[in-house]
């Protein structure tokens, strides 16, 4: 799917979520695999991090647009599970910086199934694969709007890596990235992987949900 056909969708739905709260208080999870784009913030200082110029993105095929969410620059396409959680963090009891951790949560324990020593770095959003060096494995960057999310998380599964060298990752200098398909060897199916993720993503709504209910009920 194109990058800003995803987007206005996801403005749709997140309104749908906004508008809800008096009713059944729905939440919504999108998952994509996009068309090759080059997402940049509004974040000073991130069009730096693009390296290669309009014509050879064009020749490659890569889209660039710039995106609301937040972070830095990051790269979009085929091979790559893009998870556009759209939820109430009110109704999940989360404040911005607990949401994040959370996402890198449903992250660390897809990893885990596959036997692969995921870590978190505390001078970079992200989830990485521990190493020296370690290896960014997936992206994070979100919006929120009265306390609705939007935006979410990219996981690489099996992606063409070689266009991250169009940029600088998240605007992190010297840091490599990899996937899936590179830390096991072969590339485990995409469908297998999107199961794992919504199981870890709705196993975690679902429990933080009852948690603030019966907070609530004490």
């Amino acid at each position: 799917m194109p990058y800003a056909e995803a987007f206005e969708l996801q403005q749709s739905l997140q309104q749908v979520v906004i508008q809800d709260r008096g009713g059944g208080g729905r939440q919504i999870l999108l998952l994509v695999e996009h068309d090759p784009v080059i997402t940049v913030t509004r974040r000073p200082g991130a069009r730096d991090h693009v390296l290669a110029d309009t014509a050879a993105l064009a020749r490659a095929g890569v889209d660039l647009v710039e995106t609301n969410r937040g972070g830095d620059v990051t790269w979009h396409g085929p091979g790559q599970l893009v998870v556009y959680p759209i939820l109430d963090l009110n109704r999940l009891g989360l404040r911005l910086h607990e949401y994040m951790r959370w996402l890198e949560s449903c992250v660390l324990d897809v990893l885990s199934t596959f036997n692969l020593q995921g870590v978190r770095d505390d001078t970079a959003t992200g989830v990485w694969i521990e190493g020296q060096p370690s290896r960014k494995i997936a992206a994070l960057g979100v919006r929120v709007s009265r306390w609705v999310s939007m935006h979410g998380l990219a996981l690489n599964v099996d992606p063409d890596l070689s266009h991250y060298d169009f940029i600088v990752p998240c605007g992190l200098h010297g840091r490599s990235v990899t996937s899936l398909a590179r830390e096991l060897g072969s590339a485990p199916p995409m469908g297998h992987v999107k199961a794992l993720l919504v199981d870890a993503i709705t196993s975690r709504v679902e429990a933080a949900m009852c948690e603030v209910e019966s907070r609530t009920n004490e």
